[in-house]
């Protein structure tokens, strides 16, 4: 079972996303800020992480630099996630790090066949 890390400081947004994500067959792991991701992510090593660009503590941007910068958690792709759907975004999830980049709200199927290409994608290695 593959385990995905939510860092999502929206209580509503992780929730419902956490048990949409668990009803499709996957484990989820939640965090509420970008330190706390980082610092679960160090832990647990999921398998994929779905982060949320703007977020308390430590934004996204910055959590995903640290994250792309460590030995230990450089491999794990991650998916931004962002309500900020300006071209400009897309760019900076990319340059800070990220494998992919998705819009909210969250369209469901869409994040899905992301998330099973990034699977596949980082099984292949």
């Amino acid at each position: 079972m593959n385990i995905i890390l939510l860092v999502e400081d929206n209580e509503m947004n992780r929730d419902m996303l956490s048990r949409r994500l668990t009803r499709k067959g996957y484990q989820v792991i939640t965090a509420e800020d970008g330190k706390q991701g980082v610092d679960l992510a160090m832990k647990e090593h999921p398998d994929l992480i779905l982060m949320d660009m703007s977020l308390p503590v430590m934004d996204g941007w910055e959590a995903t630099r640290m994250l792309k910068k460590s030995p230990e958690t450089k491999s794990i792709p991650i998916i931004a996630l962002t309500a900020h759907a300006m071209a400009g975004d897309e760019k900076e999830a990319y340059q800070a790090g990220c494998d992919d980049f998705d819009t909210k709200p969250v369209v469901l199927d869409r994040l899905l066949g992301k998330i099973h290409a990034r699977l596949a994608k980082n099984e292949e290695k």
